[in-house]
């Protein structure tokens, strides 16, 4: 079984998430006590958010880049990037290392695709929702983008640096993320990218109908696979 690197604490919440769902995995592929072998690096939120908002992400790539290579020296096979923002370096921390990346964009991209879906809606943070880092590359595997509106963007982004990252999990922000997504279908979307890794952990499938691509459920499965060598 390889050893999954996991670059965590953006935030710890949803790394905690990643952690139970990597377990669980390999204890439903395995059975008994087998659990998923796993080097992680937990990295401080609170410098890396700052810099985010203040558009600094040199510092945000050189601050990843030093984690990345310490995953690798723990013997990690290869390297999973526990946030769907900070992808936006995803790049300069696949070339800082000389183990694979396995991007969480690519595989929610797979996971789309195979239920037959070509549009979708994308929640996350603001810098998820209007870089073009995230749509682009959905769309380089045939896929249609849809965000909220600039007013649903700033109030998610306030949900999810003031409540979820902190792991407060409320009705009335469910309630407020259902209304966008409701926005996003009558927009085109054909399902939703919980493209936050903690709002998959606010909004799961019984609160919808619409088609939910939880993007930390997404990426934990595709490492277990690979992982096991599925």
């Amino acid at each position: 079984m390889k050893t999954i690197g996991l670059l965590g604490g953006m935030s710890w919440e949803s790394t905690g998430h990643y952690y139970k769902l990597l377990n669980e995995g390999v204890k439903a592929a395995r059975g008994g006590l087998h659990s998923a072998p796993i080097a992680m690096i937990s990295v401080d939120f609170d410098p890396l958010a700052r810099w985010m908002q203040e558009d600094d992400w040199d510092a945000v790539s050189r601050q990843l880049c030093r984690a990345a290579k310490q995953v690798e020296a723990a013997g990690a096979d290869f390297l999973m990037l526990g946030t769907n923002t900070m992808h936006k370096v995803a790049d300069d921390i696949a070339a800082a290392i000389d183990i694979p990346l396995l991007h969480l964009i690519d595989v929610t991209a797979e996971a789309i695709k195979a239920q037959g879906l070509t549009s979708v809606g994308l929640l996350g943070t603001r810098t998820t929702m209007t870089d073009p880092f995230y749509a682009n590359r959905l769309a380089a595997h045939g896929l249609s983008v849809v965000v909220p509106t600039p007013a649903a963007q700033d109030r998610l982004n306030r949900i999810i640096f003031e409540e979820l990252c902190l792991g407060n999990f409320t009705d009335p922000s469910r309630r407020e993320l259902l209304y966008m997504m409701a926005e996003l279908k009558q927009a085109g979307a054909e399902g939703i990218v919980e493209g936050c890794t903690e709002i998959g952990m606010l909004v799961e499938p019984s609160h919808t109908r619409l088609p939910l691509f939880d993007t930390t459920r997404i990426h934990a499965q595709a490492a277990v696979r690979l992982a096991l060598g599925d």
